[in-house]
């Protein structure tokens, strides 16, 4: 470790963790940066707070898939900030600060892998892994403007990742171009590009849109308009209200039990936003387990069986533009609220999703976002090249 942190504050404070390329190939040259969750061995995975990074040992190795991008000639600048142990769509770390958003300073950068996408969007890096369980990818991209990927659930190894709600978590990643975001996602996944793959049918989700801010509502209708996508589609198989409280309850269960033991024990310090959350899942009736996990299954089937194979669904990223960093409380709980029941709709059912910073509202970055059916992974990745500027670049 020998870089200093960056001004954006996108990195964990301190000396910069470094990683050299451990082999050669598609990505050399190019800088990688990686979320303060995930295992660079020989640095600390602080996860965002001081008393995990005191209770647990420096790994030895390499989370699999930051071995994959070091393999393919990758070099790793950094651990990037997240919020503490993921529990947060904010951006914001009480011990580590709030990456500065560079599509707007002024606003948060969302979260939890806020710092990740604040590294690709500044141009500190080239390519960033994140992890999103309830949007913690998907948020931050459509925030800070920059490509993003979440995969099918149980894609990509999440061995060397903190579990959190492990049959939510996914290890997504961010990129500034279309191009570069399937070049790493094909390193991730383990597969070739399949030039016979026939492309997603788009439809719009009608209902998520209605979720949005009225601004971003009307411009993600005008794009798709401008782009022939006219067939409609309804994504909650339930109201958005009960999306949410499934996803709250069921993602609060898991947690209660990856992290509930350590925290009774250790008993850490966490920041005034954070603790209340953790004190919440903690408190949770394991009894609400059987119920809502019913409700997941038969909503997934539902959703999967209007979807099929061969849809993609175009809906918000995240509710509206990034919050001020003056956001008041009731504001920021409305957009976790929101933001949650749109982030579930992949989550529940383990989809694909994918996010394209194509869109400005009010000046602000708004990301165009679309699912798929599980395993569908590759045709979004296609996609994202066939509907980016040709100059790669976004408006």
């Amino acid at each position: 470790m020998n870089a200093s942190s960056s001004p954006s504050g996108a990195f964990v404070p301190g000396p910069r963790a470094q990683g050299e390329p451990t082999g050669a190939g598609v990505l050399d040259g190019l800088r990688v940066a990686v979320k303060d969750l995930i295992d660079l061995g020989g640095t600390p995975t602080t996860c965002g707070n001081p008393d995990w990074a005191a209770s647990h040992a420096v790994p030895t190795q390499d989370a699999p898939c930051v071995a994959a991008l070091r393999a393919a000639g990758a070099r790793i600048v950094g651990k990037t900030v997240t919020d503490e142990l993921a529990f947060s769509l904010e951006g914001e770390n009480a011990f580590h600060g709030t990456p500065r958003n560079p599509a707007a300073p002024d606003r948060l950068p969302g979260g939890s892998s806020s710092g990740s996408a604040v590294a690709v969007a500044g141009h500190e890096a080239d390519l960033a892994l994140g992890t999103d369980t309830g949007g913690s990818v998907r948020v931050p991209a459509s925030f800070c403007g920059v490509h993003a990927m979440r995969p099918t659930h149980g894609r990509i190894s999440l061995a060397g990742v903190l579990p959190f709600a492990e049959s939510y978590d996914t290890v997504g990643w961010f990129a500034r171009d279309a191009a570069l975001l399937r070049q790493a996602g094909h390193l991730l996944l383990g597969t070739q590009r399949r030039a016979d793959a026939p492309p997603l049918r788009l439809c719009v989700a009608e209902d998520a849109l209605a979720l949005a801010e009225p601004a971003v509502a009307q411009a993600l209708r005008a794009w798709a308009q401008a782009n022939g996508i006219t067939a409609s589609r309804q994504a909650f198989v339930k109201p958005w209200h009960e999306t949410q409280e499934a996803y709250s309850v069921l993602q609060g269960l898991e947690i209660r039990t990856a992290l509930g033991p350590w925290i009774r024990e250790r008993r850490p310090a966490f920041g005034p936003a954070i603790a209340p959350r953790f004190e919440g899942a903690l408190a949770l009736d394991p009894a609400l387990e059987a119920p809502w996990s019913r409700w997941r299954e038969e909503t997934t089937r539902e959703l999967l069986a209007r979807l099929g194979p061969d849809e993609a669904w175009l809906l918000p990223a995240a509710p509206g533009v990034a919050l001020p960093l003056s956001a008041s409380g009731e504001q920021r709980g409305a957009f976790y609220e929101q933001a949650l029941a749109l982030g579930a709709l992949a989550g529940h059912a383990g989809l694909p999703q994918i996010v394209l910073p194509l869109l400005q509202v009010q000046g602000l970055p708004v990301g165009i976002s679309f699912i798929a059916g599980p395993g569908q992974d590759e045709r979004l990745l296609d996609l994202a090249v066939t509907l980016a500027p040709k100059n790669g670049s976004a408006p």
